[in-house]
């Protein structure tokens, strides 16, 4: 059974659609509004090798911050939504992804208890049309409507493009190992559930 998900989130802020595929093969049609946005989140998918179709209609006259969270959380609900109660996945995933100079660490566990702790170590106020304080906001954000455990962390790099770009690569890289489907068809835990 192919596992996916559709979510809208309308507000007064934002209308975001999304159609997720988990077990895709990195096909995206994206459009946020925000040109990087766009780029971090197809990385994201395509490594992963989740499909993604994503539409966003968002308050850009105000700034970057309202369409890049609310992508995000819509994302992330549509992954919660699409891998449902854990049943028969891997759970934990780590990744690192090289961009260049720059390196970038991701671990994950899909343990239904949302946390996230993101460093990635950006000097540069935004890249594009983004902020880099929303660049964090969009994982951190990932992560809580994923209801994932996610650390992130560049170790090194001299170019802020590469390092967040590193970064979400390496996140799609263990995303995609965490709910990667397992021989076992239990939920792993040892209570039983995830969260």
């Amino acid at each position: 059974m192919t596992r996916q998900a559709t979510v809208n989130r309308q507000t007064k802020e934002t209308a975001v659609s999304a159609e997720l595929v988990v077990d895709g093969t990195g096909v995206t049609d994206i459009q946020t509004g925000v040109g990087f946005l766009d780029h971090l989140l197809d990385a994201l998918m395509r490594h992963s090798r989740m499909d993604l179709k994503l539409r966003c209609d968002g308050d850009l006259h105000v700034d970057d911050h309202h369409t890049a969270e609310d992508c995000a959380l819509v994302v992330g609900q549509a992954l919660a939504d699409a891998v449902g109660d854990g049943r028969g996945i891997r759970r934990f995933g780590t990744a690192y992804a090289p961009l260049d100079e720059a390196l970038a660490r991701a671990v994950v566990d899909v343990s239904g208890r949302p946390f996230a702790c993101v460093d990635l170590q950006l000097r540069r106020e935004r890249i594009g049309q983004l902020a880099c304080e929303n660049m964090t906001h969009v994982l951190q954000s990932l992560a809580m409507a994923a209801r994932l455990t996610l650390h992130v962390d560049v170790l090194r790099g001299d170019n802020d493009h590469h390092k967040v770009e590193a970064a979400f690569k390496a996140t799609a890289l263990a995303l995609r190992a965490a709910v990667a489907r397992d021989a076992f068809d239990d939920v792993p835990s040892t209570k039983g559930v995830l969260g």
